[in-house]
C-alpha cells in the first residue's frame, strides 16, 4: 500500500472484527481503537487522542444512516494519518437517526496533516456512501480483507473530473453546492457524494465545491452564473459566499445532506422553479442557517449561536477599553473618572483634550498620560454595547445587518438601555434586515439591496422602534436592575456571588460563562459599587478553574497524565491572567469529575468576594490589574480559598469516584 508516510494508513493491526464492547457505548469503541493505534506506535498520547475524538463527538454525532459510524478528529497526538476499523456485535449507538452502528471507522489525522493524507481519508469517507463497499466490509472474513477493501478505495486512481462547462438542456436544471464540516475530513465529502447521487437520480446537473482539509477547487464563475439554485450543506461559514449573490438558496447542516440528500435536491429544484418563494442569497446577506431550514439547527440552538456571536465580538472592546481605563487609573488616579460640576465630560477627557505634550496639566506628564489612556479606553469601552448589538445583527443577516445593528446598539447605550437594550436592539435589527433581504425585487435592484436598501430601511425601522417605543422601557428595566443589585445586602448578595461563580466555571468560555461575563462588563461603572463587586466576583471565580487544576496536578501528579501535568504547569499563568479556558484540557478529558469540582471552587470564591465587599474597576487582566482591586488582600484570600477547595474536590473525585465508561451525557465544551 502506498502512503506519504512510512506507515500505511491502515493495516491488520488496526482492524477489530465482531467485537463486543459489553454495553460500554461509543467511548469504549473509541478507546479500543485508539489503544490499537497506540500499540502500533501511531499516537504519542492515548488519553489526549481519546479526548480529542470525544470532543468531536460532543460537537455532533458521527453516526450515519445504514449502520455506519465515523468518529474522527485532527490532533497533535497523531504523527501519521491512520484509520482504525471495528465491526461491532452487538451494534453501538453513535447517534445515527436510524439506529446503532455495526461498522465503526476511527479516522485520526495529524493537526497539520498534509494534503495527500487528507485526500486518502476523504476517499474512504466518500466510499462509505456506496452500498456495495459497506456490504463487503460486513462480509469480510479476515482483517486482511478489510485492509484490502480500504486500500482499494483510498489508493484508487482518481476519476478524471468532468468538463466544467457542460451545457444543460432547457429541461435540465443546474445546481451548485458547497459542503463543509468543522474538521473537513469526512462529512464534507460524504455530503458531496450523497448530493451528486441524489441530483443524478432527480435528473439534474450538480456541481459541488468541497471546502475540506484536502483542499478545494472553487466553482468557476461560469458554472455559478449558469446555476438555477444553490445548496449550502455546511456546519461552518461558506468561503466567498458573495459569489452566489442573487441565487435561490437551500441551506442546512452538513449531516442533512448525508441523511436526506433527495429532499435537499428536491427543495433546490423547487427553489429554482419558483425563486420568489425561496430565500435569495443577496451578496452574502444571510448565514447558511439563518432561516433554520428543516433538518438544520433548531431555533433554540440558533438563538444561542446568535447571542454568542455578539458577545464574542464584544469582548475585544471590553478587554482593550477596560485595560486602558485601568492603566489610566494607575497613572492619574481614580479621580479622573469624576465629572466636575457643570461639566458633561469626565475630568480625564477634559485634561486629555485641553492639554498636549507642550502644554501639560498641573499634575505633569504622568497625569496627562493617565488622562489620555483613560479617555482612549472610555471611548473604546463605549463601543461594547454597539458592538454587541451590531454583531448579533450580523449573525442573523450577515453584512447588511451590521449598520442597523450598530445603530440599534448606539441608541440603546445613549437611551440608557444598557446590555439588555443592546441584545433587544440587535435582534430587532438583524431580523428586520433578514426580512427585507427576502423581499423579491427586480434583478436590477438586487445589487443595491445589501449596500443601500437593507441597511437604510432596517436602520430606520429599528431606530424608530428604539426611540418611540422601546428606549424608555428598556432604560427603566436596566435602571431597575441596577438599583436592585445596588440594594442587595447580606445573604442576597452572597447568593448572587454563588450564582455568578457557578456560571463562570460551568463551561469555561462557553455560553454560560460568557453570559455571566457580559452581564458584569456591560454594567461596569466606576461610580457604582454594586457593579464593581459583580465584576470582582466574575473575574475571581473565572480564575479558579485553571488555578485549581494547576494546584491539583502539582499536589497529586499521579492522578493526571503527562500531558495534563504539562497543561497544569501552564495553567498557573493562565489562571493568574483570568483565562478560564486554561482548564478546558482537563474538563474535556474528564468532564463529570472536573466540572462540578471547578463549580464548587468558583461558587465559594464568588460568595467570599461578595461577603468581603471586594471591588474591581477593570474588566480583565487577572492579578495583573491588582491596582484596580479594592480590598486586594480579601480578593487574594477568596481566590486562594476557592482554588484550594476546587483542587481538593477534583482530587477527591479522581480518588473515590470511578469514571464512567460512557461520556455521552457529559456537558459539551463550547470554546470562546
Amino acid at each position: 500500500m502506498t502512503s506519504t508516510a512510512a506507515q500505511p494508513i491502515i493495516n491488520t493491526d488496526l482492524v477489530l472484527l465482531d467485537i463486543d464492547v459489553e454495553g460500554g457505548g461509543k467511548q469504549t469503541v473509541i478507546d479500543r481503537l485508539v489503544n490499537r493505534l497506540a500499540d502500533a506506535g501511531r499516537t504519542n498520547d492515548t488519553d489526549g487522542l481519546i479526548a480529542a475524538a470525544m470532543a468531536r463527538e460532543e460537537q455532533s454525532a458521527t453516526g450515519l444512516p445504514g449502520g455506519i459510524a465515523i468518529p474522527h478528529c485532527r490532533s497533535p497526538y497523531v504523527d501519521t494519518a491512520s484509520i482504525g476499523f471495528a465491526r461491532l456485535n452487538p451494534a453501538v449507538d453513535f447517534g445515527a437517526p436510524d439506529g446503532p452502528a455495526d461498522l465503526a471507522f476511527l479516522i485520526a489525522a495529524p493537526e497539520a496533516g498534509g494534503a495527500e493524507h487528507m485526500k486518502l481519508l476523504s476517499s474512504l469517507a466518500r466510499a462509505l456512501v456506496r452500498k456495495d463497499f459497506v456490504e463487503s466490509l460486513r462480509n469480510a472474513k479476515t482483517p486482511g480483507e478489510v485492509v484490502e477493501l480500504v486500500d482499494g478505495v483510498v489508493n484508487a486512481t482518481p476519476e478524471k473530473p468532468r468538463p466544467a462547462a457542460e451545457p444543460a438542456t432547457a429541461a435540465v436544471k443546474t445546481l451548485v453546492a458547497v459542503t463543509a464540516c468543522p474538521t473537513g475530513i469526512a462529512h464534507t465529502y460524504m455530503a458531496a457524494d450523497s448530493l451528486v447521487a441524489a441530483a443524478k437520480k432527480a435528473g439534474a446537473t450538480l456541481h459541488v465545491e468541497t471546502q475540506g482539509s484536502s483542499g478545494s477547487t472553487p466553482l468557476s464563475a461560469a458554472i455559478i452564473a449558469e446555476a438555477d439554485a444553490v445548496i449550502f450543506a455546511t456546519d461552518v461559514g461558506v468561503k466567498d459566499r458573495q459569489r452566489f449573490a442573487g441565487k435561490p438558496v437551500v441551506a442546512s447542516g452538513v449531516k442533512r445532506a448525508i441523511n436526506e440528500p433527495d429532499k435537499m435536491v428536491a427543495e433546490a429544484l423547487a427553489a429554482a422553479a419558483d425563486p420568489a418563494a425561496a430565500r435569495v442569497q443577496g451578496d452574502a446577506s444571510s448565514p447558511a442557517a439563518a432561516a433554520a431550514p428543516a433538518g438544520g439547527v433548531g431555533w433554540g440552538t440558533r438563538l444561542r449561536q446568535i447571542l454568542l456571536t455578539g458577545v464574542s465580538y464584544m469582548i475585544p472592546f471590553v478587554a482593550a477599553g477596560g485595560l486602558l481605563i485601568a492603566l489610566g487609573f494607575l497613572f492619574a488616579g481614580y479621580g479622573i473618572a469624576n465629572k466636575p460640576e457643570g461639566q458633561s465630560d469626565s475630568l480625564g477627557k477634559i485634561i486629555a483634550t485641553t492639554n498636549s505634550l507642550t502644554k501639560l496639566p498641573p499634575g505633569g506628564f504622568v497625569q496627562y498620560l493617565g488622562a489620555v489612556l483613560f479617555t482612549i479606553g472610555s471611548l473604546a469601552f463605549f463601543f461594547l454595547i454597539p458592538a454587541l448589538a451590531g454583531y448579533i445583527s450580523f449573525a442573523i443577516a450577515d453584512r447588511p445587518g451590521i449598520a442597523p445593528g450598530f445603530t440599534a446598539g448606539y441608541l440603546a447605550a445613549t437611551l440608557g438601555g444598557g446590555f439588555i437594550g443592546g441584545i433587544v436592539g440587535g435582534l430587532i435589527a438583524g431580523f428586520t434586515a433578514l426580512w427585507i433581504s427576502r423581499i423579491n425585487v427586480p434583478r436590477w435592484a438586487r445589487g443595491l439591496m445589501p449596500v443601500v436598501i437593507i441597511p437604510l430601511f432596517a436602520s430606520l425601522i429599528v431606530g424608530l422602534l428604539m426611540f418611540m417605543l422601546l428606549g424608555r422601557p428598556l432604560a427603566a428595566i436596566t435602571s431597575g436592575l441596577t438599583n436592585w443589585l445596588g440594594g442587595l445586602t447580606g445573604t442576597s448578595v452572597i447568593l448572587l456571588g454563588i450564582v455568578l461563580g457557578l456560571m463562570m466555571c460551568f463551561d469555561l468560555g462557553g455560553p454560560v460563562n460568557k453570559a455571566a461575563y457580559a452581564f458584569a462588563t456591560a454594567g461596569l461603572n466606576v461610580a457604582d459599587p454594586a457593579s464593581l463587586r459583580i465584576m470582582a466576583a466574575v473575574m475571581a471565580a473565572g480564575m479558579v478553574p485553571p488555578l485549581a487544576m494547576a494546584l491539583a496536578s502539582t499536589v497529586r501528579p499521579g492522578l493526571f497524565t503527562e500531558p495534563e501535568r504539562e497543561n497544569g504547569r501552564a495553567a498557573w499563568l493562565l489562571g493568574a491572567s483570568f483565562i478560564s479556558e486554561g482548564a478546558i484540557p482537563f474538563a474535556a478529558a474528564d468532564p463529570l469529575r472536573v466540572i462540578p469540582s471547578m463549580m464548587f471552587g468558583g461558587a465559594i470564591t464568588g460568595a467570599l468576594i461578595m461577603a468581603f465587599d471586594v471591588t474591581l474597576k477593570a474588566p480583565h487582566g487577572g492579578i495583573f490589574v491588582f491596582f484596580a482591586i479594592g480590598h486586594l488582600a480579601w480578593f487574594l484570600v477568596a481566590l486562594a480559598v476557592g482554588t484550594v477547595a476546587g483542587a481538593l474536590a477534583v482530587i477527591a473525585a479522581k480518588e473515590f469516584i470511578k469514571p464512567s465508561l460512557n461520556a455521552e451525557d457529559a456537558p459539551a465544551m463550547a470554546a470562546a
